[in-house]
């Protein structure tokens, strides 16, 4: 504990500072006859309690106690005002500014070693407690890392589930999630939810663990009842995801049923439009179709990456939000090296032998 003692007078620095000896030996005591000294030392290490005169050459007690205050980690430090008997007014305005208690001149030791005493008791106890409560703001931390971090789990297996029955590869929703958030990003989303859309993103076809493999794995186009049923998997991924308290798998619901969804309002699920569409599935929708039309699948070949730029450009207001698409091809150069940094691997050629 450290005690600042700031009074002009050197016989008072003598006195008080034996006081405050007598009630705790183990104190660090540091006596100022010059106010605008001990405000420098303050600022470099906080006192823990200060007896201050009123009266002063250079600053007196009330602008050295406004100094004070503005200080980090000032607000609680007990500061005892040492005044003259009649200054009703200097007392006032001491407690308007802050100061904790009042000592009368003349000083008498045994009140002075009373308040001391429960002033360094107090101010001991508050530190304590703020140590304990960082303490116990740490361990929530870590304890809500630990949910988030078990939350991104789930959605990774839970969207590794669904590559396992889908023809897409793992590649594709590494590139759809990045792509997502840089569109996001783009728009000016804040920080946190452009994090979020990213993290969520890899959820869009989770409901195609409730489509049939003989519709999930044909080779050739669906003809349109296979394609009916293919339409349903919004819906379901919706279903898996929604009533979550947790406000990423919210997204991912949100993302789920939204993602087929169309600005003219043709998509699917429910043929919504325009700004209706939540943001989310407006650019998820730009990021998962153009890394689909880039993508080798069973019933057709990757498309160059040029030709599904000019698609997703010509469909700007009938499949995608103009925004999005505009801040998708401004980001042209990122998009590339998102594609190249994560791009599919290469199948090794089958032995005709």
């Amino acid at each position: 504990m450290l005690v600042h003692i700031v009074d002009d007078n050197d016989t008072n620095l003598m006195l008080f500072e034996q006081i405050v000896r007598r009630v705790d030996a183990e104190v660090t005591i540091a006596c100022y006859p010059d106010p605008l000294t001990a405000l420098v030392d303050c600022s470099r290490q906080m006192a823990d309690l200060v007896l201050l005169d009123y009266m002063m050459p250079g600053i007196d007690g009330h602008e050295y106690v406004r100094r004070m205050r503005a200080m980090p980690g000032a607000r609680d430090v007990p500061i005892v005002m040492i005044t003259a008997a009649a200054d009703r007014f200097v007392r006032q305005t001491a407690l308007e500014l802050g100061v904790t208690d009042f000592l009368t001149k003349p000083v008498d030791p045994s009140e002075m070693r009373v308040r001391v005493t429960n002033l360094l008791a107090l101010r001991r106890n508050h530190l304590r407690l703020r140590d304990q409560n960082r303490w116990l703001a740490e361990e929530v931390r870590h304890a809500t890392r630990a949910v988030l971090e078990r939350e991104e789990e789930l959605i990774v297996r839970l969207a590794k589930a669904a590559e396992f029955r889908d023809p897409e590869t793992g590649s594709h929703i590494v590139r759809m999630a990045h792509y997502s958030r840089l569109i996001a990003c783009g728009l000016g989303l804040p920080d946190d939810l452009c994090q979020l859309i990213f993290k969520a993103a890899p959820m869009h076809d989770v409901g195609k663990l409730g489509t049939p493999d003989m519709i999930l794995l044909k080779p050739g186009r669906l003809d349109d009842a296979e394609m009916e049923v293919m339409r349903r998997h919004p819906v379901i991924g919706h279903a898996i995801l929604s009533g979550s308290s947790s406000h990423l798998i919210q997204l991912g619901a949100e993302i789920a049923i939204t993602h087929h969804e169309k600005y003219d309002g043709t998509g699917y699920p429910y043929g919504i439009a325009g700004e209706n569409i939540p943001i989310s599935g407006r650019i998820v929708a730009v990021a998962d179709v153009f890394d689909a039309l880039t993508s080798r699948r069973p019933y057709k070949p990757a498309w160059e990456m040029e030709r599904a730029r000019l698609y997703v450009s010509d469909n700007i207001g009938l499949h995608f939000d103009p925004r999005c698409v505009e801040v998708f091809l401004a980001a042209w150069p990122e998009i590339l090296d998102i594609r190249s940094r994560f791009a599919d691997p290469v199948e090794p050629e089958r032995s005709l032998v």
